[in-house]
Formats: structure tokens, sequence, C-alpha cells
């Protein structure tokens, strides 16, 4: 899945819409993904932090399936939107995040000129998702006052489920996709593609 993209061609209206329809299923996602997030939090030590990296997937998903900049950001607020209109617990704060995670993420595509989506460029931009969201986290007050083996755990662990969600998870899911050849209409194949599933 290593294929250039030119940046000149901007997002297409069917560019947008399977966008949106992607982070339709997401926001939906997310809205479930908060009670799945609370059932880590008895186990202590954080561990809630390794399921966070889905409320980034969006963004990464949506980028490894159109390939096109401003796709990471259009489908995290979208997602946060939909979750923040289906009553999510952090209220309108989703929105915020949203867009910062899209951010974090859009900053590592266009790092590679949006020329590569292969799993290391999703990890990375999975991992900075992650980053910002724990700038937000900071400025709420959402995790002053640790100690330094907590902010360890805490960041972490965050990054580390993020890497494997938001990265890992969602290059395979998108990998998978390419296989059955749903994406040919949104992205005609190259040889680096056939490539990138030997």
């Amino acid at each position: 899945m290593n294929t250039a993209v030119r940046a000149s061609k901007g997002l297409k209206l069917t560019d947008i819409l399977v966008t949106i329809v992607i982070a339709v299923v997401f926001g939906l996602v997310y809205k479930i993904w908060g009670p799945a997030y609370d059932l880590m939090k008895p186990f202590g030590l954080h561990a809630e932090q390794l399921m966070y990296g889905m409320w980034f997937m969006a963004g990464t998903f949506a980028y490894l399936i159109i390939r096109k900049p401003g796709v990471a950001i259009l489908a995290e607020v979208a997602a946060a939107t939909v979750s923040a209109f289906l009553g999510s617990e952090w209220g309108m704060s989703t929105l915020y995040y949203g867009l910062l995670q899209g951010l974090g993420a859009e900053l590592f595509f266009a790092a590679f000129l949006y020329r590569n989506a292969n799993l290391w460029v999703a990890s990375l931009a999975a991992a900075g998702a992650a980053v910002a969201s724990l700038i937000l986290d900071f400025s709420y007050g959402y995790i002053d006052q640790l100690s330094t083996w907590n902010y360890v755990l805490y960041i972490g662990f965050r990054m580390i489920g993020s890497i494997v969600i938001a990265g890992v998870f969602a290059f395979y899911l998108a990998r998978a996709l390419e296989v059955t050849g749903v994406t040919r209409s949104l992205r005609p194949a190259t040889e680096q593609d056939y490539k990138g599933l030997d």
C-alpha cells in the first residue's frame, strides 16, 4: 500500500462523500467505544489507555482509503461530530479532540507529501493523533498531578494502543478492502499497490 498521490488534485465530491460515510460509521463506533473504554478502568494502571486508539482510527483509515490531503482531518471532525450528536459523555469537547487528532495524523501524512500509505506512515499518523489528544488532556486538566511512573504508563499505553489500533489495525483493514477491489473506483490501483499486496 505504497502509492503516489497527486496533491494538486483536491478532494472530489466522491472522496468527500466516502470520507463522510467512513466518519459516520466510526462516529457510531466511537459512541459505543466509550463504555468499552470504561470497562478497562477497574484494571488500574491506566489500562484503559490501551483502548484509546480507536478514537483516532477514522482519520488514519479514511486516508489509507482515499489518500488525499485533508481527508484525515475531515474524517476525524465528522466522526467526532456524529459521536457528539449521539450524546458522547465528553460533550462538545469531542469536536476539539476530533479536530486536533485529525490534524495530528494529517501532519504525518503531509510530512511524506501524501505519497506513502504504508504501515510505518499509518503508525506515525496514529502516534501524531495520540500526541494531539494528550495536549488537550493536559489543557483540560485530565492528567495533571500524576507521579512520574503514572505519566509514563498513561502516555506509553496511549501511544501503544494508538499505534496498534489506529495504525496497524487500520492499515490491515484498509489492505483487506484493497484485496476485495472495493476501493478501485475511488483510486485506481497502481503497480505499486499490487506489489504491496505480496
